[in-house]
């Protein structure tokens, strides 16, 4: 029988993951990826529930635990950086503000990659211009940026939420649900001050300022505000430091720092979003992860998903047709994606209030839920910031099928 043949369009984890599935039933795999190299480099990421079951089939999960951030809890502090309440981290597969497993996005793709290099080809620097499977019996002919030409049984869009290759798939398609909140995310140098806490200031006027240990010696501080205005993330970055600055100029805490760190450190300024899609799929071409369902970083839940989605196109591609294989893999997941995309009432807000009274209240509920006699209602609040990511019950698929 010939070797079936996939092209997946995305280096990050889903689509690696995608690859080392699809490997493991005898595929041939391609990731392409329009940067130069694999990028190092992100900020922390939860690995919950069903995502942390397909770590553990896959064989990562203790790779994963060597690689943990060291991330103890999460304590919210006032604007002098004087707690106001601590959540542990939690102590199973899903629970807790802060997994069990935590780890920088950067680390647990080079995990995966390092799995997959020796059985799939990476194209680094390159990207479609254009998909045709207009001949749906031939596969899918793929032109690249870089002039080639190819044919592949099926491709898989594996990018992030605002994917270019997506748009081509679905034009007419408005995906992206904003949310009307913004992150600058950035890595700067460690002090003395600093813990193993995931430390969260919120400013009011709908701001926030968070401080996250990694396991590289230097901290990954954001600074998040919410605003109605549209496309400050098209900004150069000039114009989102100029932004960033005017907006916490009178914030306490580590702003200041923050601030000062714009000068030299690397920057990451993301609208934050959720990827809404009536249909994953259009002939032999599927969207995974982000592209497909980008539940936002405040879900605790993008990296699960794209772990899970993952293993279950892989098992369904291995099994059936891909006509089959594809309605399968949205029947199989659009529930725990839409328990995913569910964010607790209020979010993004609530956490990051507007007015004085709204920061008040928010402080107290933190100092009443932190405290010894509240335990119970620190078990709620802790449970609030749990994402549902155990919303699946994982198929068992076999390994060496290759109907496609």
């Amino acid at each position: 029988m010939r070797t079936p043949t996939v092209l997946i369009s995305g280096a990050s984890i889903a689509g690696p993951a995608l690859a080392y599935w699809l490997n493991a039933r005898g595929w041939q795999t391609t990731v392409v990826e329009r940067f130069e190299g694999l990028r190092e480099d992100g900020q922390n990421i939860d690995v919950r529930g069903a995502g942390r079951e397909v770590a553990r089939r896959m064989g990562i999960e203790d790779a994963i635990r060597a690689a943990s951030t060291g991330e103890t809890g999460t304590e919210f502090v006032d604007a002098a950086g004087r707690p106001l309440a601590r959540f542990a981290a939690g102590t199973s597969d899903s629970g807790g503000a802060t997994a069990e497993l935590e780890i920088l996005r950067g680390q647990l793709s080079r995990i995966i990659v390092d799995r997959t290099h020796d059985e799939t080809e990476y194209v680094f620097g390159d990207r479609i211009v254009a998909l045709d499977d207009a001949d749906d019996e031939d596969g899918v002919t793929v032109t690249f940026a870089g002039g080639a030409i190819r044919t592949f049984d099926v491709v898989v869009v594996a990018e992030g939420l605002r994917s270019r290759t997506r748009s081509m798939i679905f034009p007419d398609t408005d995906a992206v649900r904003e949310l009307g909140f913004y992150i600058a995310y950035l890595t700067i140098p460690r002090t003395d001050d600093d813990t193993d806490l995931w430390r969260w200031h919120s400013a009011g006027r709908g701001r926030s300022v968070t401080l996250r240990p990694d396991n590289l010696g230097t901290v990954r501080a954001t600074l998040a505000f919410l605003s109605d205005v549209r496309g400050l993330d098209e900004l150069d970055r000039d114009g989102i430091v100029t932004i960033l600055r005017r907006t916490f100029a009178d914030v306490g805490w580590a702003a200041p720092r923050v601030l000062a760190a714009l000068d030299d450190a690397p920057l990451y300024f993301d609208a934050v979003g959720q990827a809404r899609m009536p249909s994953w799929t259009s002939g032999r071409v599927a969207l995974l992860g982000d592209a497909a369902y980008c539940s936002s970083p405040i879900s605790g839940m993008s990296t699960s998903l794209a772990l899970t989605g993952a293993y279950v196109l892989a098992g369904e591609l291995a099994a059936h047709p891909h006509r089959t294989a594809f309605a399968r893999y949205e029947a199989l997941m659009r529930p725990y994606v839409d328990q995913a995309q569910k964010l607790p009432p209020g979010t993004p807000r609530i956490a990051n209030p507007r007015g004085r009274a709204g920061l008040a209240t928010m402080n107290t509920v933190l100092r009443i839920a932190g405290s010894s006699p509240a335990a119970r209602l620190g078990g709620l609040v802790s449970r609030w910031f749990t994402p549902p990511a155990d919303a699946i019950e994982l198929p068992a698929y076999p390994l060496r099928e290759t109907a496609h």
